[in-house]
């Protein structure tokens, strides 16, 4: 679903580092002779535990050296530039990404059918916010004038509250509504279910300071008309959402967003769902609140 920009709105590593292995070789044996055993006789026995013991040493060292090193790098607070960049080849940085390791501190504050909030006033925070608001901003809600000015007052920064309300307004015509196979007010026509979907796939931190931060956030999702009659049927969509978040009165919010389609894999042979077991699954599965 393409909610970013323009007149009207369309409707709708993990790294890893490789742990050097055990040479192959044959296994030798060494014989330490004592005082007083002389000829090999009253040699001690060997003891094969040791050789466990240490095995078991290493693992566990190593184990926890993997387990610090999926921890990331800084944890984003107080200010100065991201430091998770590298070089695009043309002299200037490029965002790199961390590995998705939970930062330890509860995310959000928030209760069932309600959007996420609270979010910790860090880059990890930051990142978290952004996927949750791209959940948001592509549901099926947003299409409903109440409930899309309800979020729009949680998500974005005060100021750009009413502006974006009136984009909004403008971008999900009854025009457009009734093109989606939806009536006035948002809801589906009889005899079908919208479907509006998004997943975050991951976020990137392309700048963070103090009381700001500009992130994108990888998405895909499921979007249309779940019905018989449907001219809209439900398909799937891979875009990018870039924010530009701001800390205002205690939480991320949102100053001005835009979106990008892709990067899009290769589509799979995946036998397509009826209607009504795509229109079942929306009702048996919930979403996510989404967080580092």
């Amino acid at each position: 679903m393409n909610i970013g920009g323009g007149d009207e709105y369309d409707a709708r590593t993990r790294t890893s580092e490789g742990v050097p292995g055990a040479r192959d070789g044959a296994r030798t044996t060494t014989r330490t002779r004592l005082p007083g055993s002389e000829g090999g006789a009253n040699r001690p026995p060997t003891r094969p535990g040791r050789s466990l013991v240490t095995v078991v040493a290493v693992v566990v060292l190593l184990i926890a050296a993997i387990a610090f090193a999926n921890r990331g790098g800084s944890d984003g607070d107080g200010g100065g530039e991201s430091g998770n960049a590298a070089s695009d080849g043309k002299g200037g940085t490029a965002p790199r990404t961390q590995p998705t390791a939970p930062s330890g501190e509860k995310p959000v504050k928030n209760s069932p059918n309600t959007l996420a909030s609270g979010f910790p006033h860090s880059e990890q925070g930051a990142q978290s916010a952004a996927a949750n608001y791209a959940v948001a901003l592509v549901s099926a809600d947003i299409v409903k004038p109440k409930q899309r000015d309800e979020i729009i007052q949680q998500l974005f920064a005060p100021g750009q509250v009413e502006e974006t309300q009136r984009n909004m307004d403008k971008a999900y015509s009854q025009k457009l509504l009734a093109k989606m196979g939806l009536n006035e007010d948002g809801t589906a026509e009889k005899g079908s279910k919208y479907v509006s979907r998004t997943a975050p796939i991951g976020t990137t931190v392309r700048k963070y300071k103090g009381d700001s931060a500009q992130l994108d956030v990888w998405c895909t999702g499921v979007f249309g008309n779940a019905g018989k009659k449907s001219t809209n049927p439900v398909t799937s969509d891979w875009f990018t959402l870039t924010f530009e978040l701001k800390w205002t009165d205690g939480d991320w919010k949102i100053r001005k967003f835009s979106q990008k389609e892709g990067p899009a894999p290769v589509n799979g042979d995946n036998t397509a769902s009826s209607a009504d077991e795509i229109a079942a699954a929306v009702d048996k599965f919930g979403g996510f609140t989404y967080a580092r």
